[in-house]
């Protein structure tokens, strides 16, 4: 199955000499891989040309999604795969998630697991879903397997749909990215992935996780990291302007509801206490901006 992988590079050049690495390592024919340096000041794209790549700079940092966009216009194979520079490959699955893709109007996102091999939680339902009072109330997965992969799809051991996956990997048919966009140019950071999966929605393209093919993203957040309190508001507008964008009004009072209840129980039980705490409140300065 041919595919091209389109790359954003912004400052990346350690991460993207590990995925390149890994992309000769394990795929038996290299597909086309296009690189779309963002506004770097390291050697990132040096990097990419050095090893093969298809290599766009562009002025300043115009943000993900319009750099996205750029790639995929070069984008000549039947498939595009949506890479992050910080992933890693660990065998040649990508070339059955590209396979996954011609195969299927969906947009389709592997398993992606953190550095020390623990499950990221990359793929999530609907936003504005009642379940979501169960997730932030309950273990989810100490409940049956059907309701435990409903509130936490990125669990589950079977291609599963899911209502948004993060856009570290995606792969779908090139035809269908362009007719989706594929992103919105205007919106610079954060929530381009859940902005793209709902319109895809809307248009009946679901989005898929199959959990069979396993990437390493190293770029999740840990616990054990420093806290940007500054992104953290940020995540949290973004993903408030896209849901109210996209589902509608009441969708975000729902979603508003019940990501205050997982940050406030979270805390409560002293769950990665401090970085909750900074999220409930992050939500809060949101809401109390866009009113």
């Amino acid at each position: 199955m041919s595919f091209s992988i389109c790359i954003v590079t912004h400052n990346s050049r350690s991460e993207l000499g590990a995925l390149l690495d890994s992309i000769d390592q394990q795929l038996t024919m290299r597909p086309q891989i296009i690189c779309v340096d963002s506004g770097s000041t390291d050697d990132s794209a040096a990097l990419a040309r050095e090893r093969g790549a298809e290599v766009v700079v562009m002025d300043g940092n115009p943000g993900f999604g319009a750099a996205n966009n750029a790639a995929l216009a070069l984008v000549t194979e039947p498939v595009t795969v949506l890479l992050n520079p910080d992933c890693r490959l660990l065998d040649s699955g990508i070339e059955r998630l590209a396979a996954a893709a011609a195969d299927h109007r969906a947009l389709i996102a592997p398993r992606l697991l953190n550095e020390d091999g623990s499950v990221q939680d990359s793929a999530h339902p609907l936003p504005g879903g009642r379940d979501a009072y169960l997730a932030a109330m309950t273990a989810p997965q100490l409940l049956p397997r059907r309701l435990r992969d409903q509130l936490q799809p990125f669990r589950a051991e079977s291609c599963v749909s899911v209502g948004w996956a993060i856009g570290a990997c995606l792969a779908v048919r090139t035809e269908l990215l362009r007719v989706l966009g594929p992103f919105n140019a205007d919106d610079f950071l954060f929530a381009e992935d859940l902005d793209l999966c709902l319109r895809a929605r809307a248009l009946g393209v679901s989005t898929l996780l199959d959990p069979s093919i396993v990437l390493v993203h190293s770029g999740a957040h840990t616990s054990t990291g420093p806290i940007d309190r500054a992104r953290l508001e940020l995540q949290a507008s973004r993903r408030r302007e896209v849901i109210e964008r996209q589902l509608g009004a009441l969708a975000l009072a729902r979603d508003d509801r019940s990501q205050r209840l997982t940050f406030w129980l979270r805390a409560a039980v002293r769950r990665d206490r401090q970085r909750n705490l900074i999220r409930l409140k992050a939500l809060r300065e949101a809401q109390n901006r866009s009113s």
